[in-house]
């Protein structure tokens, strides 16, 4: 178990080693329910060609209605990925994850990705929704 202030992050050993996820997490606080965020820009445009694009801009948006909410990355204690294009954002996980440790760092929350038809805007290739605890 590796912890923080607020946050416990658990990885038991007879579950697979986690790659970019924790298995579960342990938070005293707060609790932050953060709506799924897209690629919109302030204009309300989806910003980004490619899906790397859109989900740089989607998680610069869930963070900054966390940061608006007080909180931080490192607060984040789960997540949602929706992806249009499973086969897209699989062959584009090394560039998403460098987005992730650039925007979050090396702390990864437990973390859903969920394949889906479409979002609610077409052009929309990820949405990105999750919780967060605050410290007291």
């Amino acid at each position: 178990m590796k912890s923080q202030a607020n946050l416990t992050f658990v990885n038991p050993p007879e579950l697979g080693a986690p790659k970019g996820f924790s298995h579960a997490v342990v938070g005293t606080g707060s609790i932050v329910f953060l709506a799924g965020q897209t690629a919109l820009d302030a204009s309300g445009r989806i910003r980004g060609e490619n899906v790397v694009a859109q989900f740089e801009q989607a998680l610069a948006n869930l963070l900054t209605a966390l940061a608006a909410a007080g909180g931080k990355p490192s607060d984040l204690a789960s997540l949602t990925i929706y992806i249009v294009d499973m086969a897209e954002y699989q062959a584009n996980s090394r560039a998403i994850g460098a987005v992730w440790k650039r925007l979050v760092g090396n702390q990864y929350p437990a973390m859903a990705g969920i394949g889906i038809a479409r979002l609610w805007d077409a052009e929309a290739l990820v949405e990105v929704q999750g919780y967060a605890v605050l410290p007291t």
